[in-house]
């Protein structure tokens, strides 16, 4: 890997086993960071070039998590099971499982994403992007969800266009029509501004079956969340995998775990994973009412995927420069010379873990991970145990 000639960082994270895979790093390096940027990534820097050295031996140092399904349009005062109410402010929830880089995946539809941006997304130190959800109102829940005259393409794609640095893609969900309308005019709005359509297939209705959505109505690129809910149909009588999945990934169309309240059972994800269907991404769906059910946070869903055997190189993948490619901004999700310094420091726990699914049937693992440290923009945010701090003695005697 490429180096800097800089000899002095601002903090070096030392001793540590990194695993960066767009990098394809997998070992113990240290990694010094200056001016909020990567500026070295090295097997052995010395204590002497760095202002703060943070010992982080026996444990894994990795670019900043992405959880590309989160609600965080929050404080609307609506009361629905995804947004106003019952979405968080990200700051409080995040940094504790190292989670850097969240994507609001469609609480806001164009015409209040405004105020989504001012009040939230403006104020955050977590990193926000955004999908506008096809109905302008945005993810209200109800009657506001199957309103069929607020999902217009095009207004939809201006909103896109006016936020380029913000608005990544275009979503929707939970439309209970017979009709594909909710779908195809995500679709559309995508089209019309160049960007991702995330599909939360919402109702399930046999005149929309599953498979004609992920094999004709989405593109390459586009993005099926929940992917392990009970209601996709996965396996024919003999309990093999169906054919479709690996036509659709074929073409191009990427596949996102979206845990959150309702849509991972362990009878769809343990079969499917041994049969090598695994995700593309992993993400939380994280809300109010998943955030203290059997998905609980970032770390934990990383967790039920590493104890079905994905190696652990591979679910970090899958949590940092993965879902960032898949949401058009690869800067972020890796440990390169000049990236943001975004950094999640991870205890990888071994014993007896239990595991709970949407319907709280348990699996038992043996392996967690834990986060013990998370900095965004080279600042520490998180830290469970202290070990960016200074010995309480040696700080009171210079102050």
């Amino acid at each position: 890997m490429s180096e800097t000639t800089q000899n002095s960082f601002d903090l070096l994270l030392k001793g540590g086993h990194v695993i960066d895979p767009k990098n394809n790093i997998d070992q113990a390096m240290d990694v010094g960071i200056a001016d909020g940027k990567i500026a070295r990534v090295a097997e052995s820097i010395p204590d002497a070039e760095a202002e703060k050295v943070v010992d982080v031996n026996g444990l894994y140092v990795t670019p900043g998590l992405l959880d590309i399904h989160v609600h965080a349009y929050a404080g609307t005062g609506q009361r629905n099971a995804y947004c106003g109410d019952n979405s968080l402010y990200p700051d409080g929830y995040n940094f504790r499982t190292g989670v850097t880089t969240v994507l609001d995946v469609g609480s806001s539809g164009w015409r209040n994403f405004p105020d989504f941006k001012d009040r939230v997304i403006d104020r955050a130190k977590t990193r926000i992007f955004a999908l506008l959800n096809i109905v302008g109102h945005g993810m209200g829940g109800g009657a506001i969800e199957q309103n069929i005259p607020d999902m217009e393409p095009e207004a939809t794609a201006k909103v896109a266009e006016r936020y380029p640095d913000i608005v990544v893609g275009i979503k929707t969900a939970h439309y209970g029509g017979p009709e594909w309308l909710g779908v195809d005019r995500a679709v559309e709005a995508g089209r019309l501004v160049g960007l991702l359509a995330m599909i939360d297939f919402g109702s399930f209705r046999p005149e929309r079956p599953y498979p004609e959505m992920i094999l004709e109505h989405i593109r390459p690129g586009d993005i099926s969340t929940h992917m392990y809910q009970a209601a996709i149909p996965m396996f024919d009588e003999k309990g093999k995998l169906q054919p479709y999945f690996a036509e659709a990934r074929d073409r191009g169309v990427k596949f996102d775990v979206g845990h959150g309240a309702g849509s991972f059972v362990w009878n769809h994800a343990i079969p499917a994973i041994e049969q090598g269907w695994i995700p593309d991404s992993i993400s939380t769906d994280l809300h109010t009412g998943s955030m203290n059910a059997g998905m609980k946070d970032m770390a934990t869903t990383m967790s039920k995927i590493l104890n079905q055997g994905v190696s652990l190189f591979d679910v970090i993948k899958m949590s940092t420069i993965t879902p960032a490619e898949m949401i058009n901004r690869p800067e972020y999700g890796h440990l390169s010379v000049g990236a943001v310094a975004d950094v999640a420091v991870l205890k990888l726990n071994e014993g007896r873990f239990g595991f709970l699914d949407v319907r709280r049937a348990l699996f038992v693992g043996n392996q967690k991970l834990e986060c013990e440290l998370t900095l965004i923009d080279g600042q520490v945010e998180w830290d469970l145990n202290g070990r960016a701090g200074v010995d309480w003695e040696e700080y009171y005697a210079t102050a």
